[in-house]
């Protein structure tokens, strides 16, 4: 069977015969380890995460077919009258969390957002990556990209009372 990219990337981990064994590493990834839920997530285009919680008994179905949701309840995915999207998980995103040290596991997937009809959904900021790598390719660059994770400190002061603003721990920057 030949491989059919879903984009164009240098690795095969785009490849449909890939997926599905990922997939299947998921599935049974998620009987061995008593998982309960899985969360889909995905963001919105100004990058806030959303998530879905599904139970394992629905993620065969949600790799084949997607999860429906209302993306107009979204911020700036669609307009009412053209509400149904999908969300599809990628199993090549899988990863147990480790929030809950006993008991049953969760587990998440980041999501490709898709139209009913499977195309992909131009406000999903995922695939806006994946086309500007491709574009970026064809023109012979290689592209790089990672998260950019920013945090705040702030002062911890017991003793204030009606603090209107938090006091940040330093002044730069």
């Amino acid at each position: 069977m030949p491989e059919i990219y879903v984009t164009k990337p240098k690795q095969s981990w785009g490849t449909i015969g890939f997926m599905d064994k990922q997939a299947d590493f998921v599935l049974r990834t998620i009987e061995e380890r008593d998982i309960r839920f899985v969360r889909l997530w995905f963001t919105d285009v100004i990058g806030s995460l959303k998530s879905v919680a599904v139970a394992p008994a629905e993620l065969e179905a949600a790799f084949s077919e997607g999860i429906g949701f209302d993306g107009s309840a979204i911020q700036g995915f669609s307009r009412v009258y053209e509400s149904d999207m999908l969300a599809k998980p990628d199993p090549a995103t899988f990863q147990l969390l480790p929030w809950r040290s006993e008991g049953p596991g969760v587990a998440r997937m980041f999501c490709d957002i898709q139209m009913p009809d499977g195309s992909p959904s131009y406000a999903d900021p995922r695939w806006v990556l994946k086309r500007t790598m491709a574009k970026a390719a064809d023109m012979g660059f290689t592209f790089y990209t990672h998260p950019e994770i920013e945090f705040y400190l702030f002062e911890n002061d017991k003793n204030a009372v009606n603090v209107k603003s938090p006091e940040p721990i330093d002044h730069v920057g």
